[in-house]
């Protein structure tokens, strides 16, 4: 089955999951790709996305599956096609055959901006650093069964805080994104609960790549 990665930026970032296949169902058939449809009494377009990404975080390495009927072009021409029919913010960068399975993919390089009014203390990002270094690091999570805690340390791959500014910190992280899973949201909640002065008041998250297990890039 064909893949393709795009980029979800700008405005585009509060398209919601189920929006946004929908967009790209009606992009395919502006662009005059015909999609194959499921079987069965309720048939479907053959898409989907991989990881589905929370209304309000932008990224630059979304996955969608699809598979097309009829006459078939190149790789690129889809890509073409498809750019020419999707909304500003939602492009694809590539197209191609041969991806690897879903459940391979296994961590996410992601970017948090911590947003401050007032001014940091010159410490605020080494006691960020030091947080993350802890041996267990325990969050609640919710879950279908209900809230349980959560260690989130063992799911942090590597980690790196930098103040850009008196009222920025960006942090970048390589977390699980499968089996188990981290929600970057998660990065957060640790500061706002084990670090209350340094509460951000505005965040923004980004996904920046995405790899298998072995960290080799995810395609």
């Amino acid at each position: 089955m064909p893949r393709l990665m795009f980029e979800k930026t700008g405005r585009s970032v509060w398209i919601s999951h189920l929006d946004l296949m929908r967009l790209f169902q009606r992009a395919f058939k502006r662009a005059g790709l015909k999609l194959k449809h499921t079987q069965g009494f309720n048939p479907r377009p053959s898409v989907s996305i991989a990881l589905p990404l929370s209304v309000g975080v932008e990224s630059e390495c979304e996955l969608l599956d699809f598979d097309l009927e009829g006459e078939i072009p190149s790789n690129e021409q889809i890509k073409s096609l498809l750019n020419d029919a999707l909304v500003d913010g939602v492009q694809v960068k590539s197209v191609y055959d041969g991806g690897k399975k879903i459940g391979q993919l296994a961590l996410l390089s992601c970017q948090v901006i911590l947003e401050y009014d007032e001014k940091l203390p010159d410490s605020a990002c080494s006691q960020i650093n030091a947080l993350f270094c802890m041996d267990h690091l325990i969050l609640p999570k919710k879950t279908k069964s209900g809230v349980q805690d959560q260690d989130i340390i063992p799911m942090i791959k590597h980690i790196h805080t930098l103040c850009v500014n008196d009222h920025i910190i960006v942090i970048d992280a390589l977390i699980c994104c499968q089996n188990p899973t981290l929600n970057p949201v998660q990065l957060t909640l640790a500061i706002e609960t084990f670090l209350p002065e340094l509460k951000p008041d505005l965040v923004k998250y980004k996904r920046i790549e995405i790899y298998d297990i072995n960290e080799t890039e995810f395609r």
